[in-house]
């Protein structure tokens, strides 16, 4: 038995490092962030299920101040998915076959390129196509954009600044990962301000603290607590302003887990009062491992001059590299 589990063992290692060279060889992903190569025959892009396709992935993305598509699609020809479209980052493929033998969608990663998301739609007729992607639609829209994700927090783990981090481990027992660029702005009593500001754009993230209450992942006990903490801690550029939640759209929430963390993910858009400032927030909210109080990270963005889609989607994805430090660096704090 025991010279089972060795060989067993050297098997299993000898895979893992065949697969681990498998990836180094490959090149990395080219296209911009946000894109997505669809690969479906022209009769098929022009009919029911590029229609479909459009309307899940193509959609006016939510909670932005102006209208832009969830994701940017290019669409190509199996006969023309050369090399060049090979390498993108994002590829949902479509086999839609009378001839199939197996239907369904499957994901996969890493299959020509580094870090890769494709999505594989085999159907038996346009009909079905139609049917998998209203069926799995959720599923595909989430592979994609954890796959988005993950490739955000990857490059922020690579060019990270180290110190921002440990700050926010000391005051809440946890941390935020930060790339190069963002920088402390404010600290004071469970409040943490931290962003990386340019000329023309801000994007953001406030992590702060308050006591428990009694259902806390309402819409409403949720923006309540969000006024009363951004009024004490954001203040604007001029007298009586402050930052604040805007009232012109009713923010969303959504309760998520993530590797075994749960919250509730709150989307709206946030003004200053009495001033024309504003732009898009995501932001999670949590318990303590105690139980005793209310845990909030929220990314913002301010952009008037540019699209926001992307900016928003680079600085929430920060908001899933939280990680628990160990119960000792917890105590410590």
């Amino acid at each position: 038995m025991k010279r089972f589990w060795i060989v067993l063992c050297v098997l299993l290692l000898a895979v893992s490092c065949k697969e681990g060279r498998r990836k180094a060889l490959l090149p990395n992903v080219s296209g911009k962030a946000g894109e997505i190569v669809v690969v479906m025959e022209k009769a098929d892009w022009e009919g029911a299920p590029g229609a479909e396709v459009r309307t899940l992935l193509a959609s006016d993305c939510p909670f932005l101040p102006q209208r832009e598509p969830l994701y940017s699609l290019i669409n190509v020809t199996p006969g023309g998915f050369a090399d060049l479209f090979k390498v993108h980052r994002n590829i949902v493929f479509f086999d839609i076959n009378p001839q199939a033998t197996r239907t369904g969608v499957s994901y996969l990663h890493d299959v020509w390129a580094s870090p890769q998301c494709v999505v594989n739609v085999c159907a038996a007729d346009r009909d079905g196509a139609v049917e998998l992607l209203r069926s799995e639609g959720h599923t595909i829209v989430s592979a994609v954009e954890q796959a988005e994700r993950d490739r955000v927090i990857r490059n922020t783990l690579l060019y990270e600044e180290k110190d921002l981090a440990v700050i926010v481990r000391q005051m809440f027992g946890g941390a935020l990962h930060f790339p190069t660029g963002y920088k402390l702005m404010k600290r004071s009593e469970d409040f943490i301000w931290i962003a990386d500001e340019k000329q023309y754009t801000t994007q953001g993230v406030f992590v702060y603290r308050v006591p428990a209450e009694d259902e806390p992942f309402t819409v409403e006990k949720i923006v309540a607590r969000r006024n009363a903490v951004l009024k004490a801690q954001v203040p604007g550029a001029f007298d009586n302003t402050w930052m604040t939640t805007s009232r012109i759209l009713t923010p969303g929430v959504e309760y998520l887990k993530y590797r075994g963390r749960s919250f509730a993910e709150t989307r709206g858009l946030w003004e200053v009062e009495n001033d024309y400032m504003g732009g898009p927030f995501v932001s999670h909210s949590f318990y303590s491992p105690d139980g005793q109080s209310i845990i909030v990270c929220e990314a913002f963005v301010y952009a008037p001059k540019f699209d926001k889609r992307q900016y928003l989607r680079q600085v929430e994805s920060l908001l899933y590299s939280w990680e628990w430090g160990s119960p000792e660096e917890s105590e410590k704090k």
